[in-house]
């Protein structure tokens, strides 16, 4: 709204008015905002939860092998990192921007969904919150809204890499002069460093294009469930979430930032999608509410996100990086998320082997894989065997945050180097 209003003031040569027109300007401006909605609203927000009493019982100190007591935190906190996003954005962002709006339902769409979730667990007193197929169904309804918006909308465009040898001179890479619909992605450690969908069905000729647009959007449906249910697993220790989420949402910034500028996207023979730039104001939004929210939620933390953050935080993560044509970096990005899916998997699926036979088995100790580095033998189930042990010395959740906040950094740099390492 800001942003109309300094466009408005500029044609009347208003001084000063034109800054708001510098995407660089407005990206500072809202990382500032976010930071203090998220802080000065958050803590009137848990002192409301607390009166209202909303929350949640997520550990007992008598079964923690650190003595750690997690009982009564206020939970529903992603409500905070909801409230930081959306003004920033609705005051600073160009509201017509369709990269903008496909954002802003997103975090809206899940973040009902998550409130939902919440709701049902802690007003209702049901442990199972939100049944799974109702989340499936929200996820799944929020990929076709995305898939088939990027689809139809005339504005979704890219300009592709043109590779041109000089005679007597070094190749160079130019972008074609028109913006055009594309199914196109960037794919990591090739050469040619883009994959088109419609290539996997181009036996079908003149029909490739629109088949190749359908398996995008199964694509997008996909990945948002995969990366919001990563992202609600890896929500079990304070602040491991919300800071995870902060590293991932400065590279997609860095990476939303080159793709929108055409001369770096040339540089580094990336792809130039117009519009982005609205994208990059978007994830400063974001990452100045998390980091915001993580000064109540690290350790110990005062208040839990609850699925109304992690969900939300997710879904973002993986609509963000579809918008910039980057989803196939998520695994490499957000690897500590594929991690925990993969390891929840794993062991329900070992276990139900092991039912099977009549036998009590686990891979791990505890999934997902965070919680696993602080379960001792002695929490185990008499009876059962666990295949993976080690580590034999546990370790307090404020370490294991912090070196999966590690990890999540240098899967980050791998992330970024990729565009170069071809």
């Amino acid at each position: 709204m800001l942003y109309y209003l300094f466009e408005w003031l500029q044609r009347l040569d208003v001084p000063g008015a034109g800054v708001f027109s510098y995407t660089s300007f407005r990206a500072l401006i809202t990382v500032i905002l976010a930071l203090l909605i998220s802080s000065i609203f958050g803590s009137r927000f848990i002192a409301l939860l607390k009166r209202k009493q909303i929350t949640e019982t997520q550990r007992d100190a008598k079964i923690d092998p650190f003595g750690v007591d997690k009982v009564g935190v206020p939970s529903m906190g992603g409500v905070i990192i909801i409230v930081a996003i959306l003004i920033p954005c609705l005051l600073l962002g160009k509201l017509h921007n369709v990269y903008m709006i496909l954002m802003l339902i997103t975090t809206v769409w899940l973040g009902v969904l998550g409130f939902a979730d919440d709701y049902i667990k802690i007003f209702k007193k049901d442990k199972e919150g939100l049944h799974g197929k109702f989340k499936v169904i929200g996820q799944v309804g929020l990929g076709l809204i995305v898939g088939l918006t990027l689809y139809l909308s005339p504005s979704v465009v890219i300009r592709e890499n043109i590779e041109v040898n000089k005679p007597g001179q070094e190749m160079e890479v130019v972008h074609a002069n028109e913006n055009v619909k594309s199914t196109k992605t960037t794919i990591p450690f090739f050469k040619s460093n883009n994959l088109d969908y419609a290539d996997f069905v181009s036996f079908l000729n003149e029909r490739a294009q629109t088949v190749g647009w359908i398996l995008f959007v199964i694509i997008t449906i996909f990945v948002i469930t995969a990366v919001s249910n990563g992202a609600n697993l890896n929500d079990g220790m304070d602040g491991m979430a919300a800071g995870n989420s902060a590293i991932i949402g400065v590279t997609l910034g860095i990476l939303a930032y080159v793709s929108s500028h055409l001369e770096l996207a040339q540089y580094l023979n990336i792809m130039y999608i117009p519009g982005s730039e609205e994208l990059v104001v978007f994830i400063c939004a974001f990452i100045g509410a998390l980091v915001g929210f993580l000064w109540y939620n690290a350790y110990p933390a005062q208040v839990f996100m609850g699925d109304t953050g992690s969900l939300t935080i997710g879904g973002i993560i993986a609509v963000f990086a579809i918008a910039i044509h980057k989803e196939l970096l998520i695994p490499i990005l957000c690897g500590v998320f594929l991690v925990e899916n993969l390891s929840v998997i794993i062991q329900r699926v070992y276990y139900k082997m092991g039912k099977r036979k009549g036998v009590k088995q686990r891979m791990f100790k505890r999934a997902p894989i965070h919680d696993h580095f602080r379960t001792s033998m002695n929490q185990i189930e008499k009876g059962c065997t666990v295949v993976i042990t080690d580590p034999k010395m546990l370790f307090h959740e404020s370490k294991i945050t912090v070196r999966f906040w590690i990890i999540t950094i240098l899967l980050a740099v791998i992330t970024i180097i990729t565009l170069k390492i071809r």
